[in-house]
């Protein structure tokens, strides 16, 4: 056996071992992204680079093997600046969006493309459980939102964008959904204002676990949804169907009911968390004690909370907006903000994965995207009086969607190491990106060879598996690629390992057709 220190701790490790695998022994973590245990042994990304202190120098754990005497260092800032080196190179040359524009043009960040998905399957259900993970009111926003993730859509380059609002509209009118809550958490939150933004928040932090007591001043529940916007625009029966939903999951609701400088300090002192989504600011909410500018009440960007610890404010009173899905996606924020208050974490909202971005898209790539897309124009509701759709006309609209996600965006690891290391996409940019391309011919995967970081995995995996002719490099030095050899049909040379070589793949740039499963996705309102 083999001595040596990692991490000023010593460890024994057999002859032939790489220090990757001696540390993984001892239960001590290094990131890595080119190392397969299954594919042998072979440094390219970096990602894995640890110090030896005997010769100061940085070596890639995954090759290197363990030796007599060795003092590893697996972590400091000279390393971690290493590592942040190594991604954002990958990333420079990176052609594809972790997340669909849409998605990311959402103030909600609602998973667009899934919701589009099942209903082009005709699965209303499915799509509901997806919208409501982000959007508590679909029926009511579906109706009023001006749409700026349309606008975002790369199908308007194409003809028009996929009527998003209109599907979204459609899932909550026909989908059915169980009130499915976490296990009861402890702590007492009150929220004051029954709009968008406080119902939202009291719909998230009920299906986190939270109980909640709902103070609005007025008789009905909605805020300005109800006050201010016409019954032409926003039917009455929809709005208290969803605002009926929200407070019949178990909130205890106090309509009527004025909250005025005296009130709202005892609610502070009664309650662990207090929300205030009032609508408005107002002079008198500017003397509740809450550090404002005489315009808003000034609260932290990420988690909303005031001057005062256990209050946080969402909505117009914060920041005046006409944006109703902007109020709506605060109030699921803060349900993460107070979460974590409550659970003795500092709050810092919603977490905000890293993510890969192209820009738009070029002419020369309209035919990747449309290949198997319904060619078919937009479609418009046969019935003009209410703007939704049918089934059908759901589905055939759904069928549009060019689904610009990643197949991978859970599972892929230069994702989750760009995120660990803070790492920016735009340091090592390229002068133009490199193409958008897809091969879609096999029966069980997508390859994107812009995704590929030529790590080798998928060719030493295909090999072991006998793929006859599996994949290889192709070129020299910058322009190497991994492809089928001889220009080969992908589907004949990959019959057996396609599902295997898509898991093993650091990235998506080999990746299951039908993408990950609902449940690694986390589609569910829980």
């Amino acid at each position: 056996m083999i001595k040596l220190r990692i991490n000023n701790r010593e460890i024994e490790a057999k002859k032939g071992m790489t220090v990757l695998e001696a540390a993984a022994r001892e239960g001590i973590e290094i990131p890595a992204m080119c190392y397969n245990s299954d594919a042998g042994h072979f440094a390219s990304c970096m990602v894995c680079v640890v110090k030896e202190q005997n010769s100061s120098s940085l070596i890639p754990s995954c090759s290197a093997l363990a030796a007599e005497g060795m003092e590893i260092t697996t972590d400091d800032q000279q390393i971690q600046e290493a590592r942040k080196t190594a991604i954002e190179l990958l990333l420079s040359e990176h052609a594809g969006d972790c997340e669909a524009p849409c998605r990311i043009a959402c103030p909600a960040n609602m998973d667009i493309p899934l919701m589009n998905r099942f209903l082009a399957e005709g699965d209303a259900n499915k799509a509901l459980e997806v919208v409501m993970k982000d959007i508590a009111m679909p029926s009511v926003l579906g109706r009023i939102c001006p749409a700026p993730c349309e606008g975002a859509c790369h199908r308007k380059g194409v003809d028009e964008p996929v009527s998003i609002c209109v599907l979204k509209q459609f899932a909550g009118d026909e989908g059915n959904i169980e009130v499915r809550q976490a296990p009861p958490k402890e702590g007492r939150i009150a929220v004051i204002g029954a709009g968008v933004a406080g119902l939202s928040a009291v719909w998230y932090l009920q299906v986190k676990g939270f109980g909640c007591t709902l103070f609005d001043s007025n008789p009905q529940p909605g805020g300005a949804l109800r006050y201010e916007i016409g019954e032409k625009t926003l039917d009455r029966e929809v709005l208290d169907r969803e605002t009926g939903f929200i407070i019949d999951s178990g909130v205890e609701y106090h309509p009527g009911t004025k909250v005025d400088k005296v009130r709202f300090d005892k609610i502070v002192k009664e309650y662990d968390a207090v929300v205030v989504a009032t609508g408005n600011f107002t002079e008198e909410i500017g003397n509740w004690g809450l550090a404002n500018n005489g315009k808003q009440v000034t609260v932290d960007k990420q988690s909303y909370r005031t001057s005062i610890p256990n209050v946080f404010a969402i909505g117009n009173v914060n920041r005046s907006t006409r944006l109703a899905i902007r109020s709506a996606a605060q109030g699921k924020e803060v349900a993460f903000s107070i979460e974590q208050f409550l659970t003795g974490s500092e709050p810092e909202g919603e977490p905000k994965p890293f993510n890969s971005r192209i820009g738009r898209l070029r002419e020369t790539e309209f035919p990747v995207y449309m290949n198997g897309i319904s060619a078919t124009k937009r479609v418009e509701a046969a019935d003009k009086d209410s703007g939704g759709f049918t089934a059908a006309e759901a589905a055939r609209e759904a069928l549009r969607c060019m689904h610009c996600e990643c197949l991978k965006p859970s599972g892929c690891i230069l994702r989750s190491m760009a995120q660990m290391y803070g790492a920016s996409q735009r340091r090592f940019n390229l002068e133009e990106r490199k193409p958008v391309k897809k091969t879609t011919g096999h029966d069980t995967v997508v390859f994107e060879p812009g995704k590929c970081i030529r790590c080798g995995i998928c060719v030493r995996l295909a090999a072991k598996y006998h793929e006859r002719p599996g994949l290889t490099y192709i070129g020299r030095g910058y322009d190497v690629e991994i492809a089928v050899p001889f220009d080969e049909n992908i589907k004949d040379a990959i019959k057996k390992a396609g599902s295997i070589l898509a898991g093993a793949c650091p990235t998506g740039a080999i990746a299951l057709k039908a993408g990950e499963s609902s449940k690694s996705r986390d589609i569910k309102a829980t």
